[in-house]
């Protein structure tokens, strides 16, 4: 741990029982009305019963967060070995090769599943034994934060819960959301271009269930109060598991009302409040990260910045995805123009302490479009869909509320999608690859790599095919020998790429200026250069990221260099000016007080 002085942390604020239930009560108030008391006497004994064992003293004062959090995105089966439990091979892979470089590891849906690579849960209590066991999943969470995914708006058909309701038997008669095929939901907002509606033969004849994302994953009736505390039963699993950090999937679709767009709907936010005022006062410490993948200012509404303004403390998520992040990244390193960028990042708001941001560049999912509506106009956005169509890229279709087809999201690994620019593809892929990396871990908030960004992983179009889901592009699985060999043979791309970001991340987690609280400032550049001020801190130490995005040199004349002598945080040296800085090259210039 660095010795200089550091931001200001957030810190966790525990609630006590009496507040714990002032809370909950408002909160289940607004969702079942006059239920609100017995359903509030069902969650303090399932609390009683199943909540994990209090903080030791001293524990819930700990930061939520620091310049050290860097986290790893990986499926437990991203690395194979022979026989061995896949996620135990993660495991050791992280401390052989990344110890020190990252904290905490998002560990994507590792239970037994149907369809989604995960996402399509059968059993929430149990890990698939084609990844390893429960031991497996502790191991991971004693050596380093562990996120884990509460996938809540639908479940498997094959489930139990689905089982019982084709029977007509409970729990599960009750759990999903009946419809009359009839019923006028023209205003639903549709992430898919699926049907909304999935008939199934039951015992009482044929129904028809609300099903968001794909026939196979059938959405729960969260208007049943059974189905809430079935899923707060389920987190304190997790979190009596390790989980310090819950990520809720697809959250934002999860409350249903007929003549709604059923998409960020008050009851929603107010699920998200309940759970937070859970973890708050059972686990403090623990994180809710919220999963929204829509136009940017949706996304923000997560962290409650509304209720925030009028008074209230923070009550929803800890951090929200940065979204419109990578396809603002990628358009800024294809075109050379980083103003759109620039204005972006100027947007965003202060956030007061306990919230934050996840930034990334890519993940298990594809790289959104929708958050591009409002910053780009549509015929930038057909440009760079039809370039990452040319760089080996496809792009995944939504149904508009018209029942046309509009882009939901780019499917293209990051590597490949840095092939070129707008004029096709040319020498500078690695360069620029490096500058959007580098780029993404200097902004404010917690940078999270997925493990095919780590590793440079290629467009896998043979998993496409095997699998039939455009998604797969993003998501293979190494063989660990064939992975060592590339990291330890000299002059592979693999090999270049996982240094370069292992030493920016080395680099990176030492310097307080990176804090996810450190203040943030956009500087005035020229378009090719993008100038970001990290700091003051307290002690007047200020940071300096630089970036050249474009294939040309540009010339280097910020006024802000001017001010006093620099250090180069990745050279490990004094800078020495220079007149000019190289196509895609991004500089981390740190002036000490």
């Amino acid at each position: 741990m660095s010795d200089r002085p550091t931001f200001t942390p957030s810190v966790a604020v525990p609630l006590d029982a009496e507040a714990f239930s002032r809370r909950a009560h408002g909160h289940l108030a607004f969702l079942y009305g006059p239920r609100a008391d017995e359903v509030l006497r069902r969650l303090l004994t399932l609390l009683a019963h199943q909540a994990p064992p209090p903080p030791s003293a001293g524990e819930g004062d700990a930061p939520l967060w620091s310049e050290r959090d860097q986290w790893l995105i990986s499926y437990g089966d991203s690395l194979l070995e022979g026989e061995r439990a896949p996620l135990e091979v993660l495991d050791d892979f992280l401390e052989a090769r990344l110890a020190e470089a990252f904290s905490g590891v998002h560990l994507l849906p590792f239970f037994p599943w149907s369809s989604d690579d995960g996402f399509s849960v059968i059993h929430y209590r149990e890990v698939s034994p084609d990844l390893g066991d429960w031991s497996h999943v502790r191991a991971l969470a004693g050596r380093r934060d562990l996120a884990v995914d509460l996938v809540l708006n639908h479940v498997s058909r094959e489930s139990l819960w689905f089982v019982d309701y084709l029977s007509g038997s409970q729990p599960g008669r009750d759990y999903f959301i009946e419809m009359d095929p009839e019923t006028d939901l023209s205003a639903v907002v549709r992430p898919r271009s699926s049907p909304l509606l999935v008939k199934v033969p039951t015992r009482r004849g044929p129904r028809h269930l609300w099903a968001t994302f794909s026939e196979d994953q059938i959405d729960l009736n969260f208007a049943n109060p059974d189905v809430l505390l079935e899923f707060i039963g389920i987190l304190l699993f997790y979190l009596g598991q390790g989980a310090r950090v819950i990520r809720l999937d697809a959250i934002a679709y999860l409350w249903k009302a007929v003549g709604t767009p059923c998409i960020h709907l008050p009851q929603t936010h107010e699920v998200v409040r309940l759970l937070r005022a859970v973890v708050d006062h059972v686990a403090p410490g623990t994180l809710l990260l919220t999963e929204t993948n829509v136009p940017h200012r949706e996304n923000l509404s997560y962290l409650g910045l509304e209720r925030l303004s009028a008074g209230h403390f923070p009550d929803e998520a800890h951090l929200v995805y940065q979204f419109p992040l990578p396809p603002l990244l990628l358009h800024t390193l294809t075109s050379g123009e980083a103003g759109t960028l620039a204005a972006w990042l100027k947007s965003l708001p202060s956030l007061p302490p306990g919230c934050s941001f996840l930034n990334f560049t890519a993940s298990h999912d594809g790289i959104g479009v929708r958050p591009l509506e409002g910053w780009l106009p549509q015929h930038e956005i057909d440009a760079l869909l039809e370039l990452m169509h040319r760089f080996g890229g496809f792009v995944s279709m939504r149904t508009r509320d018209d029942g046309s087809d509009s882009p939901y999201e780019i499917n293209i690994t990051w590597f490949d999608a840095m092939k070129g620019t707008r004029r096709g593809p040319d020498p500078w892929q690695m360069q620029r690859f490096l500058c959007g990396q580098q780029l993404m871990l200097g902004l404010r908030g917690i940078p999270a790599l997925y493990f095919h960004v780590l590793t440079g992983t290629l467009n896998d179009l043979e998993g496409v095919e095997r699998s039939g889901r455009l998604r797969s592009i993003n998501r293979r699985r190494w063989l660990r020998d064939e992975l060592e060999l590339l990291l330890d043979s000299p002059d592979t791309p693999t090999r270049m790429v996982f240094e370069a970001l292992t030493r920016r991340l080395a680099a990176r987690r030492g310097e307080p200026c990176f804090h996810p609280d450190a203040p943030q400032r956009v500087l005035e550049a020229p378009p090719e250069l993008l100038v970001l001020e990290r700091g003051p801190l307290p002690d007047g130490r200020r940071l300096l990221a630089i970036h050249n995005v474009t294939d040309a040199p540009q010339p280097l004349t910020l006024p802000a260099l001017g001010q006093g002598a620099w250090f180069d945080l990745l050279e490990e040296a004094p800078w020495a000016p220079v007149e000019s800085l190289a196509p895609y090259r991004c500089l981390w210039l740190v002036q000490k007080p």
